[in-house]
């Protein structure tokens, strides 16, 4: 085994301007989560990898959203929905929050230790690590167990599609490593909110605001007295955030409101609490402060969330040494973000998440990726799996 270590770790170490080169088409292909051709030209690239480093690699089609990839290496590799629980998954997603043509005004670039452009940390190098950890073990073999890379297609927002796919996964797994970014500090994530991404929808009637003002019934201002009602949810003590991001409505400046829309964030830490938060907002939705309004409340997407359990307390450990022996110090993070970690976590599924390679300041103009970390995880990575059997996994 230590052998094999040896080889793989030292082909990773090879690989370097192999990955930058990978990532450099990724980040400077479009891939926005509503862009489904770009997600997909993505994945397509993604697939090319694999056929040529001799791997298995299948489509599961989507309808709206990116295609879901799900390749294999290693023989008897267990079905999604199977009850044999034995597959080590590698996993992460396509689509980025960026509109089209930005990767156009934005390509890749390499700026001294750092790389920058649209999604390059989140989480385009984590696709390629997984690439070329999976390339490894395929060329030298040693893993303890089938392994499956699974690459989604919208995660960021919410994973409508994608959702059914990764529990499916996450049910025959032993394991499931997401290579999200790591933190800024080189840290990992061992724990993630909840998210609930919802819409609210009023409305009034419209009258002219000058000539029969009386008549109307303003939208608008039964949106601000709900968003004022919503955010005195907030509970940062509990965790528990609450933020209307976005807001619409109106006809004219001269028209009382007729209708108003605002969208809204929910960010919570336990389970239970999303119960309890989504009954005070169904109340507030429901209760007319300007007679006359009606509303309703949809929800658009929603993350689980990543709750450490004790198999994946085990997992962070024997992560945490391997990293040691890749030359990283690594310590487990808690973040507000959402991820589809929490999905497998919730199946049962011993997880961990951020395991790829290290950035920051993601969705922003600034991101960044700190290139000489490219490497140092991919190995950390397939020095864990390669000891998962020795940490009791």
């Amino acid at each position: 085994m230590a052998e094999i270590e040896t080889r793989i770790t030292t082909w990773l170490a090879d690989q370097r301007a192999a990955m930058i080169d990978a990532l450099r088409e990724m980040v400077d292909t479009d891939g926005g989560s509503y862009d489904k051709e770009g997600v997909d030209a993505v994945g397509a690239q993604v697939a090319r990898f694999f056929r040529a480093h001799g791997i298995g690699v299948e489509t599961l089609k989507q309808q709206r959203f990116g295609d879901c990839l799900r390749a294999t290496v290693g023989d008897g590799a267990a079905q999604p929905g199977g009850n044999d629980r034995r597959n080590i998954v590698l996993m992460g997603h396509r689509d980025t929050v960026f509109p089209k043509g930005e990767p156009q005004r934005r390509p890749f670039t390499i700026e001294g230790d750092r790389a920058f452009g649209p999604g390059v940390a989140d989480m385009k190098a984590g696709l390629v690590m997984n690439m070329f950890v999976l390339a490894a073990f395929a060329r030298f073999g040693g893993a303890p167990g089938p392994l499956v890379g699974l690459f989604t297609g919208d995660e960021e927002i919410g994973s409508p599609e994608g959702r059914p796919v990764i529990e499916a996964e996450a049910r025959a797994a032993r394991v499931v490593f997401n290579s999200e970014p790591g933190r800024p500090d080189g840290g990992v994530v061992t724990g993630r909110k909840g998210g609930v991404f919802m819409a609210f929808d009023i409305e009034g009637k419209a009258a002219h605001s000058g000539g029969n003002f009386e008549q109307g019934i303003s939208a608008i201002g039964e949106l601000a007295a709900k968003i004022t009602a919503i955010h005195a949810l907030t509970d940062l003590a509990r965790g528990i955030t609450l933020n209307v991001g976005l807001v619409s409505g109106g006809q004219s400046v001269n028209t009382v409101a007729p209708w108003a829309q605002g969208q809204i964030d929910l960010r919570y830490v336990e389970p239970a609490d999303r119960d309890e938060v989504m009954g005070k907002i169904e109340a507030i939705v429901a209760k007319s402060f300007v007679p006359g309004t009606r509303a309703t409340l949809s929800i658009r997407g929603e993350f689980l969330p990543l709750t450490q359990s004790p198999a994946s307390a085990r997992v962070f450990e024997l992560y945490q040494a391997a990293a040691r022996d890749s030359g990283l110090a690594v310590e487990g993070r808690f973040s507000g973000g959402c991820a589809d970690s929490g999905f497998t976590a919730a199946m049962g599924a011993p997880t961990i998440c951020a395991v790829g390679p290290v950035g920051g300041k993601a969705h922003s103009p600034e991101e960044y990726l700190e290139l000489d970390s490219m490497v140092p995880r991919a190995q950390a990575l397939a020095r864990a799996i390669l000891r998962l059997e020795q940490g009791g996994i």
